[in-house]
């Protein structure tokens, strides 16, 4: 009797743990509009200095911070209240309306707007869109309603992430999304930049190499 039992609880586990990997999955599969693959327990400081506690991901086609209540999605409406949200080791500050993660602190300081658009190949598309050729098009106002934010991508659609880099320096935000826009940005130090950026074999995407060039480009 101890062997049946033993067998039966051995089947339910590995069918709950089955079910649970599926689930992973198909949420991994259903949310490609989100920075993280899953949604974390994450830190949220406000700017009274409480410390809230949140399930968060970051959603890159309506550029809001997302947390879970009852199931359901929902846009976190007053990010002028927040200071920092910690997600997955990796800190947002508010920027407007929207979230930028954090890269470097100070003066300069430098940050990446998580964006994505949406692409689609010569297919009708859902949200109420119909594509020609290759085009990219974003979800309507009512479509990111803030009352439920997991809008599942049509399978023939593919979010294309599209991040904006941002440099702050003496108070002011210049943005910048390729080596070429970076370089523009410092005309007295072009050719020092750009043989830096040759012989560090600079990647604007890897984060450790773009914090480098910003060190390089100001002397620190």
């Amino acid at each position: 009797m101890q062997n049946v039992k033993c067998k039966v609880t051995a089947v339910v586990m590995a069918v709950t743990l089955t079910l649970t990997v599926m689930a992973q999955d198909e949420e991994k599969k259903e949310i490609p509009q989100y920075f993280f693959p899953m949604f974390s327990e994450s830190d949220v400081l406000l700017k009274d200095k409480q410390v809230l506690k949140q399930v968060l991901n970051y959603n890159t086609i309506s550029e809001k911070m997302v947390y879970v209540m009852n199931g359901n999605y929902y846009d976190m409406m007053n990010p002028s209240l927040i200071d920092t949200v910690y997600l997955n080791n990796t800190r947002f500050v508010p920027v407007n309306k929207m979230f930028f993660e954090v890269l470097m602190t100070g003066d300069p300081a430098l940050f990446i707007q998580h964006k994505s658009g949406l692409v689609t190949a010569g297919n009708p598309v859902g949200y109420g869109g119909t594509s020609q050729g290759v085009s990219s098009y974003y979800l309507s106002k009512h479509e990111l309603s803030p009352e439920f934010i997991n809008i599942q991508v049509p399978p023939n659609v593919k979010v294309n992430p599209e991040p904006v880099y941002w440099l702050r320096v003496n108070g002011e935000l210049k943005k910048f999304e390729n080596e070429k826009e970076f370089i523009n940005m410092f005309p007295g130090k072009s050719k020092e930049i750009k043989d830096y950026i040759k012989s560090a074999k600079t990647k604007i995407e890897n984060r450790d190499s773009l914090i480098a060039l910003v060190r390089f480009t100001f002397g620190l």
